[in-house]
């Protein structure tokens, strides 16, 4: 029942309503009726759950500094099979919350008990190679077997994604953190593929759910939010200790506009577009799976790279960066940019063009950044977002002129930074227009 759901889609599409699919069919079976809540009204995130996340605010911090201090291709692929584990606890408990009326005192003490899992989990994360794999890996197992025990009256729960995490992940991790450092990764990341395949493996099973399609975009956007918090973490916590002469509150307006940026790129063009998306799909359980699950690991993992790369500029920005923090902070934001170029195309079947054409501009600079200051590196990425927020802009508002029949009105110069803060008022076009870009 774990499903996972590709982000990121522009929010013209989502309010310019993409009617790829608007036969709304869910194929819900009299077996799923029987312990599937059907929804009718407009499900409300519980603050359990919102208390629920704060746990991983934690561990979020704690995934960033494991990275801060091995940045190389090892010790990202290390800080990923780490990641995947905390980010499945996270996506196994919203999506029985999904499903379910949780706002009971069983289920808040369930998900209570999930947290508690999560927050050993997250003080493993530091010494996970070294001396606390096995709370890592008994953290795991121990939440999911209380999600398991959440949902022990769904029929044939042991036959899915919560049974692969309480017979066949938790235990590979619990394993792994027994062995020595080389066997441990590899037993780690097979536990994590086998976390993330669940979905794909039993996709049939899961066709007989009945997902709620207001609760899951909202639930995902806030881990997002959450992920983006760090960032500001990153530039803060660096910046304190500083001297904060010019150049350091220069580059301390870049990372903050690198920040809102990626914001703006998510909640301001995308967030609608999957809400729509996952509303007026065919399949709900293919959208959750391939968007939310799948690309929000996606989104969520460059939004950390870009945080630790902060830490890593604004501490001097006046020295030259290595390889590593460059790849972190303009790899990190490629990945952003180029994950809802994958989101767009397996929600509406439709090209980002100016996100792919951006994030292969920002990867195709990288080399480039790596001898000079930290300062020029991150005003440079500043103003590729800015101008990426601009034209996404005037493209949304060209296409809800046309929509309206209304011939476009000439876009204004922005003002650098500030068109990223300003917030830009977006009216929903009077009839559906294609998600522009």
């Amino acid at each position: 029942m774990s499903t996972t759901a590709e982000s990121g889609e522009q929010s013209t599409g989502a309010s310019s309503g993409e009617s790829d699919g608007e036969a709304n069919g869910e194929a819900n079976g009299e077996a799923a009726e029987r312990f599937t809540e059907r929804f009718t009204d407009e499900k409300r995130v519980t603050w359990a759950e919102l208390y629920f996340d704060l746990v991983f605010v934690f561990a979020i911090t704690q995934v960033s500094g494991l990275l801060h201090h091995h940045h190389d291709w090892t010790g990202v692929v290390r800080a990923l099979v780490v990641f995947v584990p905390v980010y499945w606890c996270w996506v196994g408990t919203t999506v029985q919350a999904n499903i379910r009326d949780v706002d009971t005192p069983r289920d808040r003490i369930g998900i209570l008990a999930v947290g508690l899992a999560g927050l050993f989990m997250a003080l493993a994360v530091p010494g996970a190679y070294e001396g606390r794999g096995v709370l890592l890996g008994a953290g795991y197992w121990a939440a999911r077997v209380v999600l398991l025990v959440l949902l022990i009256r769904v029929p044939g729960v042991w036959r899915g994604p919560y049974g692969v995490g309480v017979l066949v992940s938790g235990p590979l991790l619990l394993v792994g953190g027994l062995l020595p450092d080389g066997p441990r990764l590899v037993l780690w990341a097979l536990a994590a593929l086998c976390d993330l395949s669940g979905p794909v493996l039993f996709r049939n099973r899961l066709a007989r759910v009945a997902y709620n399609p207001s609760h899951m975009p909202e639930r995902f956007a806030l881990f997002l939010l959450v992920a983006l918090g760090e960032s500001i973490v990153g530039i803060g916590a660096t910046a304190a200790g500083a001297r904060l002469d010019a150049a350091e509150l220069v580059a301390v307006a870049s990372a903050f506009t690198i920040s809102c940026g990626l914001w703006w790129q998510y909640f301001v063009y995308a967030a609608d577009a999957m809400r729509h998306a996952v509303t007026v799909a065919d399949s709900r359980r293919d959208v959750i799976r391939r968007v939310f699950q799948y690309g929000h690991l996606a989104l969520v993992a460059g939004v950390i790279a870009v945080a630790v790369g902060f830490g890593e500029t604004v501490a001097d920005p006046r020295r030259a960066l290595g390889a590593g923090s460059v790849a972190l902070l303009y790899g990190g934001c490629g990945l952003y940019l180029l994950t809802f170029g994958y989101t767009r195309w397996m929600m509406f079947r439709a090209v980002s063009t100016t996100r792919i054409v951006a994030a292969l501009v920002v990867l195709g600079l990288a080399p480039v950044m790596v001898r000079l200051p930290a300062i020029a590196v991150l005003v440079t990425l500043a103003v590729l977002l800015v101008a990426l927020n601009v034209v996404e802009h005037v493209r949304v508002e060209r296409a809800a002129a046309r929509s309206a029949g209304v011939a476009p009105v000439a876009p204004v110069a922005p003002v650098a930074a500030a068109t990223v803060a300003a917030p830009v008022t977006e009216a929903a076009p009077a009839a559906p227009v294609a998600p522009a870009e």
